[in-house]
């Protein structure tokens, strides 16, 4: 024991002393603290406040779209994700379960308001997890189906609420409006961003400012009653508002789905135009997508109208047109050459759609005919080249028109070889927006003045409703005079108007319109235009009423099913005729007043000379037509007396030899006029007018001689150029020619 005393007073000083230091550490940190306020060098106080201080996001709301009317197209909206609880441990007490408990019976249930099947749902629901989701199908679920769910009392199955971007009128202009995306932000939340159309251009405006909220809470986390709080309030997005008209814009939804349920064509593209102003009062196409569930984005995925350039056809015409009457060089009585140009001596021929044209025609049938000679002439002979070139500048058919959407494409000019500036006259060759065009022909509606496309009317604070910014008509340019542009529209109507005209689908009751038709070749994939009468871009664009156009309306169907037939008038019209109707009567635009036609009654010709009668004719605008050889008159139709319109044909039997006339372009009325007279017997095929005759012009014919003519409406002759095509892949292969761009 004596020997053991040593060694465990020497452990207990040595225990003693280590306490002894800990005890002075101890009170050297706890005044060091007391004195300097700091551990580590961080401020104490900061670091307790850092501990049981929180801070909270509050979320902003991205900005809605509206129409200019002020009906919302696009807003945010509370939505649920609904997920289920599959973990046993999470039930406490069996009489109130928080898990699932009867996977058959929760599928069958739930299978009933969410789009998947009850096998799939009952899948998930069986899975060794702790909770499952259940997809798309259980995300962005409106209030409704959560309360419907919810009344149902399924145990384990519960919500997340989040917030989703809701478009109320589904495919409503859905790819000038786009969609968004939910993107992860750097403080950890989600927030829309726009991928499309003007949520994408318009992102950063209806994009809003998160705001914070600190607060402090005791050591579990729950809120002190006398604790300080500290709120940075969010900041809205600004609302935008279209010049969308959303009545107008259903007018070309509706029009639009019923020509794709008919005729089902390959693309639409259609656009509505105050021609005024450059407002764009509707913009669509087809195919298109479901915003809210991206259903279709990837056979639509830009817009049409704005990002893709093509060939436009004879809607070309329009401008070039528009070039020859501003520099004083179209005579609309002029005669010229139809059926063949060719641009130089080396260079392939350039044919009419009617292969072997018209013969000699004057220029204002040409344009009614929509024949691509009569512009490929004006263009070389007239106008020159170097002047066109210009004029294409001027209209801004090479350039983006700055509308308010994203990924605008520029008009690609083919302008090397002669052969290339003669058919950008009538529209191949070259490729230009639907939007370019719009732009272009506002000048021809706008007395000149050409107005810069706008598709956003102003921009509005969400929470204030002040007005941010507001966007008012903008003159782009002055390419033709007033006198030019009224010109060009008396023109233009008679492409409607006319027997001859290629437009006669597009006539509206009670409204004058003026316009041009227009056949697109579709490039293949081997370079080489696409064969068959089907394949191509069947166009109209038009405005209305001709005298003081208020709308201007285009519209292009893409490759629609028409049995082969080349009838792109059809579908085309379908849309064009009812969207620009009700548009007008929607803005109040009163029908004009019908004109009566002017009519006379026929004098009695018989015993005159022929040249007395036709000279007589002629004098009260009537065409006279001599059946014979003779120099004396001794029948006529119709006959004397009888009231007829301004303009009618009136035939005159001579006394000599009958030989048959060249009944091209004849209505059937005028040709049985003939046949009556001369005896023949008639038979008739189609509707419209003459294109072909068994009895060749200028052969002697004879009583009881059959006559065979086959008739077609000038509007469905392959509806312009369809077989125009045929020079243009010839002039394809020319070495002064390239490849349509």
């Amino acid at each position: 024991m004596s020997k053991k005393q040593p060694y465990m007073n020497l452990g207990a000083a040595i225990l003693f002393g280590f306490f002894v230091l800990l005890f002075f550490i101890l009170i050297f940190r706890y005044f060091s603290i007391q004195i300097t306020g700091e551990v580590a060098g961080q401020p104490m106080a900061a670091k307790a406040l850092q501990k049981y201080t929180h801070e909270g996001v509050l979320q902003a709301v991205r900005g809605e779209i509206l129409d200019r009317n002020g009906d919302v197209v696009a807003e945010d909206t509370a939505s649920y994700e609904m997920i289920a609880i599959l973990d046993k441990k999470m039930t406490t007490d069996p009489k109130h379960p928080q898990n699932v408990v009867n996977p058959s019976k929760t599928a069958n249930e739930l299978a009933k308001y969410i789009k998947m099947d009850e096998s799939e749902i009952y899948r998930r629901l069986t899975e060794k997890k702790f909770q499952v989701e259940f997809g798309k199908a259980g995300k962005n679920l409106n209030g409704e189906t959560k309360s419907k769910i919810e009344a149902l009392k399924l145990p384990g199955i519960t919500f997340i609420r989040d917030t989703k971007r809701y478009y109320p009128n589904s495919t409503f202009a859905s790819n000038v409006v786009g969609y968004t995306d939910s993107a992860e932000q750097k403080d950890g939340t989600y927030e829309n961003v726009g991928k499309m159309g003007i949520e994408q251009s318009f992102n950063d405006v209806l994009t809003g400012k998160n705001g914070t909220i600190h607060y402090e809470s005791d050591l579990w986390g729950y809120l002190l009653p006398d604790g300080k709080e500290k709120i940075t309030p969010a900041r809205d997005g600004n609302d935008v508002y279209l010049t969308i008209d959303q009545k107008i814009q259903t007018f070309l939804e509706d029009a639009m789905d019923n020509v794709v349920k008919q005729y089902k064509p390959k693309k639409i593209i259609a656009i509505v135009a105050d021609a005024k102003t450059g407002d764009i009062l509707a913009m669509g196409q087809r195919p298109s997508f479901d915003p809210n569930t991206k259903d279709g984005i990837n056979e639509s995925w830009h817009n049409e109208a704005v990002e893709t350039s093509y060939e436009p056809g004879s809607t070309m015409k329009i401008f070039t047109l528009s070039a020859a009457v501003q520099e004083n060089l179209f005579n609309p009585n002029e005669t010229y050459m139809s059926g063949s140009f060719q641009a130089t001596p080396k260079s392939q021929i350039i044919h009419d759609w009617n292969w072997s044209g018209w013969g000699r025609i004057t220029y204002l049938e040409g344009l009614q005919r929509s024949s691509n000679v009569a512009f490929a002439t004006i263009a070389r002979d007239k106008l020159g080249y170097d002047k066109l070139r210009d004029y294409i500048s001027k209209f801004g058919l090479d350039k983006p028109t700055g509308i308010e959407l994203p990924n605008e494409a520029a008009g690609k000019i083919a302008f090397t070889y002669p052969v290339e500036k003669a058919t950008t006259a009538y529209g191949q060759g070259t490729a230009i927006t639907p939007i370019e065009q719009i732009q272009a022909a506002t000048a021809v509606a706008n007395d000149g003045k050409m107005m810069k496309p706008h598709i956003v009317e102003k921009i509005v604070d969400h929470d204030t409703g002040k007005v941010i910014k507001e966007d008012s008509p903008e003159v782009a340019g002055t390419p033709i005079s007033a006198e030019t542009a009224k010109q060009v529209r008396d023109y233009l109507e008679t492409v409607v108007t006319s027997p001859k005209g290629t437009g006669g689908r597009y006539k509206i009751d009670g409204y004058s319109v003026a316009g041009k038709t227009g056949t697109a070749s579709i490039p293949g994939p081997n370079g080489q235009y696409l064969k068959g009468a089907d394949n191509y871009v069947f166009s109209f664009l038009g405005m209305a009423p001709k005298d003081n156009p208020k709308l201007i309306v285009y519209v292009a169907v893409q490759q629609p099913d028409l049995g082969g037939t080349g009838q792109g008038a059809l579908p085309v019209s379908a849309i064009f005729d009812p969207v620009m109707k009700n548009s007008l009567q929607y803005l109040n635009i009163k029908p004009s007043s019908q004109k009566t036609p002017s009519v006379d009654k026929l004098d009695d010709f018989s015993g005159q000379s022929v040249d007395t009668a036709v000279k007589s004719l002629k004098a009260n605008g009537f065409d006279a037509v001599i059946l014979g050889k003779g120099t004396k008159v001794v029948s006529q139709l119709p006959n004397p007396g009888t009231s007829i319109l301004d303009g009618e044909k009136v035939i005159l039997q001579t006394d000599g030899d009958i030989t048959m006339p060249d009944l091209s372009g004849w209505s059937l009325r005028d040709v049985m006029k003939v046949t009556n007279l001369a005896g023949l017997n008639l038979n008739a095929q189609g509707k419209g007018y003459v294109t072909q005759q068994s009895i060749k012009p200028k052969t002697v014919i004879h009583r009881g001689n059959s006559l065979t003519v086959n008739l077609i409406l000038p509007e469905d002759l392959y509806t312009e150029e369809t077989k125009n095509q045929k020079g243009g892949q010839k002039n394809q292969d020319s070495k002064d020619n390239s490849k349509p761009k």
